[in-house]
């Protein structure tokens, strides 16, 4: 299968189109079929609402129940109702009208070979498939793709649906939900520990040298940066944000293989600690210290961010794609203990990854396969407006917040040219269906984290006390100083006359 582009739009669909505007930096991997999925723009809260108040009225109406039993059971029903609404209206909607694209309208059979009859027999031709049905099908070999994964993701919406299907409800009920509200220091260990001590080799096969987990930066946009420079760009920028200095106490929570922790403390001179519940990661982030010659100043240490060590203080704490991990239940307490951790005058740079408020079904579909598969039990990944009100009110002041989900697709594209690369290699150590389990997420995460459906946030924040120096993190304006004569007063100077 080649990469190929949309067709031309026809006369007829000419009205409905938008003019697309085409991808400028070569950092990035520009969309084939930018296609925009149904969501939230066609779900009607309002007409939720009036089912949530209708059905326990039916029912209060037919039973001849009191008031208050109405109350009692539209409490009772919200929840199913509103499930059981949007599960059936990812089944019915239709794709938005204001496209910039036309799908291609091949047939199944252009982007994937269906091996099991049974399955054949279901879907064939231009009847398209529920993506959750594709990639556990994959997984379980009863699939090959015609040609490269990413290539096929971006024409996804031309071969897949994203309905929310039995499947998907089960997991979310039965597994998601339980763990968003245990999230014991036991079950965090499991989930980390079963994930991160897989084996060095395999996240070495797509992070590269550098061990990073966490998205890059690009800095150059009209250059196709390598992976090791769009990640010493992230280390960089985070200390800078931090204002590191020689002999400054850093704490760097879910430090992963800490490459962050060696680089400060050679870098900036800073004495890092680094905390996660990876063995593997613990032992390979001390060995890089002492490799890079910062043994003294940088280690690692293998415990639940909860025990961390708070005294003496830190003046500064980085938590770079971990607090996802913690959960929304325990986050407040989460932000508590980094607030006891920091010394008044100190800074906090939390890097996480986030979703879309208008949502699109593809999103819920793509969400719940990386907690399944990926990401367990990072269920506090939510949008901005949730992670800066958890911060205010945790006692924070946020000075500054970037989103930087184009950075991280950027990151990823290099990871999947990685991954391909390895392929051979891993599906020798650990079979076929860890390669295409990671393959499909690197591949759909790309174009994820490209087109906003998850992105991730930069927040630098301080405690919000009265004494604190502002001034201190005072950044000049972009653009300044201006041009010599940029700017005209002359008729300011009129009316002053």
């Amino acid at each position: 299968m080649t990469e190929d582009h949309f067709e031309p739009v026809t006369a007829q669909k000419e009205h409905q189109m938008q003019p697309r505007k085409q991808f400028a930096s070569p950092s990035i991997k520009a969309p084939t079929l930018a296609y925009e999925g149904g969501g939230a723009r066609q779900f009607s809260s309002v007409a939720l609402y009036v089912l949530i108040a209708a059905v326990p009225y039916a029912i209060k109406r037919a039973l001849g129940l009191s008031l208050g039993t109405y109350f009692v059971l539209a409490a009772i029903l919200a929840l199913p109702i509103g499930g059981l609404s949007l599960l059936a209206h990812s089944w019915l909607v239709q794709a938005p009208t204001d496209q910039t694209a036309a799908l291609p309208n091949k047939p199944l059979e252009s982007y994937m070979t269906i091996l099991d009859k049974e399955l054949k027999a279901q879907y064939h031709g231009t009847r398209k498939i529920p993506m959750d049905e594709f990639f556990e099908r994959y997984f379980d070999g009863d699939i090959d793709l015609t040609g490269d994964a990413l290539a096929m993701f971006e024409q996804r919406h031309d071969w897949a649906i994203f309905p929310i299907t039995v499947r998907i409800a089960r997991f979310f009920l039965l597994q998601w939900i339980p763990e968003l509200l245990v999230h014991s220091k036991k079950q965090d260990e499991t989930q980390v520990r079963d994930h991160y001590d897989r084996g060095d080799d395999f996240y070495a096969a797509f992070l590269g040298e550098r061990m990073v987990y966490t998205s890059g930066l690009v800095g150059d946009v009209d250059t196709h940066e390598s992976l090791e420079e769009l990640q010493d760009n992230k280390l960089r920028d985070v200390c800078e944000r931090l204002q590191m200095r020689p002999g400054a106490r850093h704490l760097d929570l879910g430090c992963g293989w800490g490459t962050l922790v060696s680089y400060a403390a050679r870098n900036y001179g800073a004495e890092s600690v680094g905390v996660t519940l990876g063995r593997n990661q613990t032992e390979f982030g001390n060995q890089r210290a002492a490799e890079w010659g910062v043994a003294d100043r940088a280690r690692v240490l293998c415990m639940d961010y909860r025990d961390t060590p708070r005294r003496p203080r830190y003046d500064c704490i980085s938590c770079v794609e971990m607090a996802e991990h913690v959960g929304v239940r325990k986050f407040p307490a989460f932000l508590q203990q980094v607030s006891d951790m920091l010394e008044d005058d100190g800074l906090f740079y939390l890097q996480i990854a986030g979703l879309r408020g208008a949502w699109q079904y593809e999103d819920f579909s793509w969400g719940l396969f990386m907690a399944k598969y990926i990401f367990p039990g990072a269920d506090a990944s939510c949008p901005l407006n949730w992670v800066v009100s958890q911060l205010e009110s945790a006692g924070f002041e946020v000075r500054s917040s970037e989103t930087i989900g184009v950075h991280y697709s950027a990151t990823l594209a290099r990871w999947y040219d990685n991954w391909l690369a390895s392929r051979e290699r891993i599906v020798k150590k650990y079979g076929k269906r860890w390669f295409r389990i990671w393959e499909i997420f690197l591949a759909w995460s790309i174009i994820i984290a490209r087109q906003g459906s998850s992105t991730c946030y930069q927040i630098v924040a301080h405690k919000n006390r009265n004494a604190f120096d502002r001034g201190a993190l005072i950044r000049k304006p972009l653009g300044y100083p201006s041009p010599s004569g940029s700017v005209s007063d002359g008729l300011v100077k009129k009316l002053l006359l």
